[in-house]
């Protein structure tokens, strides 16, 4: 059973750094409620994974646009939960990678590759009740969501969440993890274009010191607050 029944159809962001939980507490959250969940970074990762196949640099404007010009980018559900497709082809899996997680970041700081996936995200949420995960979500391509979220955590904590998603499929040390990540970080929020940030009127939640059920538990009592006003 769902925790809420809402009357009304509501568009949540959910925005916030690699490895501060975004992805588990998304879909709960979207589960709990009875909503969509849309992963908007396996977007771009699959941009970057398709752009790496055609040997297309994250810099290389002319050759992105081509290359999206060709591209259709699709969620389809799964057993285990969504899954992305690039025309026709089913690239969830090969797009977990740390490679091309980098590559994602590079390739999102492109207009072209921005462009492209807005409308797409846009698209998305025209029907409401559901659950956007991102980094530009609440800021960009949702500014007038009903509600928004800016998760954080250490980057520590982040790290460390990372190396034991990780060390099962790979010998990464933590150290590298914590690099990379630091990276990103950088990356993404220093970027001119669509920085990583929160919004003005999100609701900033710290996740270093919380489980995921006591996030998704503080993330119900705002949606609540928001379906349910006194």
């Amino acid at each position: 059973m769902k925790d809420l029944s809402p009357m009304k159809k509501l568009l949540i962001t959910i925005d916030g750094p690699a490895g501060a939980g975004k992805s588990t507490v998304s879909r709960s959250l979207a589960d709990r409620l009875g909503y969509r969940y849309v992963d908007t970074g396996a977007l771009y990762r699959g941009v970057a994974f398709i752009a790496k196949r055609r040997r297309v640099a994250p810099q290389d404007d002319a050759g992105l646009s081509s290359l999206l010009e060709g591209l259709a980018l699709n969620f389809l559900p799964g057993t285990d939960g969504q899954r992305l497709t690039a025309n026709g082809e089913d690239i969830t899996d090969a797009i977990r990678t740390p490679e091309i997680a980098m590559l994602a970041s590079a390739v999102s700081a492109r207009a072209v590759v921005r462009a492209f996936l807005l409308k797409i995200q846009r698209e998305l949420g025209l029907q409401k009740a559901a659950v956007f995960e991102g980094r530009d979500m609440g800021t960009v391509v949702f500014p007038e969501a009903d509600v928004k979220f800016y998760l954080d955590a250490s980057t520590q904590v982040r790290a460390q969440r990372r190396f034991a998603e990780a060390k099962a499929k790979s010998d990464v040390s933590i150290e590298a993890i914590e690099r990379d990540m630091q990276l990103r970080d950088r990356q993404d929020s220093s970027r001119a274009l669509a920085p990583l940030k929160a919004a003005p009127d999100a609701v900033m939640i710290d996740s270093t010191e919380l489980s995921i059920d006591q996030v998704v538990e503080q993330m119900l009592a705002h949606v609540r607050a928001v379906l349910e006003p006194a």
